[in-house]
């Protein structure tokens, strides 16, 4: 019961958008009419407003990170196959604030592409995870200048992070939920088969 609990409460807190609500409250437009329609960072940014996605970043990362954190707390025990339930509650939250960004019931199941949030719920996990996460954003970015690369980098380097930081008991949900940010990268994944995702700082006509 407590992992259906964390699970339900990782959705409700994952599902907030963060994106849509910043811009909406500023004045800076519907951000599902801008852009990609993607309630992400990377699309408040197309707003010109560096701020609000500086925010959203943060938000989106705090509430991957505050849901496996709660999760952690709710009353747990040793679960039949030895499994600490501590832990087990905590994935429970993870996969719960990731699903909930992605397909949040509010936007008729139109969210994110969940990078942030994987990257919040990372580091609620365990730190070393998280910042090896966000070491492979941030250097396959500066490699291909091109967003969707360094987000979904981030994304598999979750799982391998956790083999290689001595949680391989984490390693199983991670893999799912790179799965999950690599799907809603789809689209990004056949501009870059076709030679055509953008890369930031690339003229359009250039593009």
């Amino acid at each position: 019961m407590s992992l259906i609990v964390a699970g339900v409460l990782g959705y409700g807190l994952g599902s907030v958008p963060f994106g849509l609500l910043l811009t909406r409250a500023f004045g800076a437009g519907d951000l599902r009419s801008i852009g990609s329609g993607n309630i992400g960072a990377t699309n408040v940014l197309r707003t010109g407003r560096k701020g609000l996605a500086a925010a959203t970043l943060l938000l989106d990362a705090g509430k991957g990170a505050a849901a496996v954190c709660i999760a952690r707390l709710l009353p747990h025990g040793t679960f039949a196959d030895g499994a600490d339930g501590a832990t087990m509650l905590a994935l429970a939250g993870a996969v719960g604030a990731l699903v909930g960004h992605c397909f949040p019931m509010w936007l008729k199941f139109r969210g994110g592409k969940g990078v942030a949030t994987m990257l919040g719920v990372a580091l609620g996990l365990a730190w070393p995870i998280g910042v090896l996460c966000l070491l492979a954003w941030v250097g396959m970015f500066k490699l291909s200048r091109i967003s969707s690369v360094g987000g979904m980098s981030a994304g598999v380097a979750a799982p391998i992070a956790a083999l290689a930081t001595g949680h391989a008991n984490m390693a199983p949900v991670l893999v799912l939920l790179a799965g999950l940010v690599l799907f809603q990268h789809r689209e990004n994944i056949a501009r870059l088969r076709a030679g055509t995702e953008p890369r930031v700082g690339q003229k359009k006509d250039a593009a």
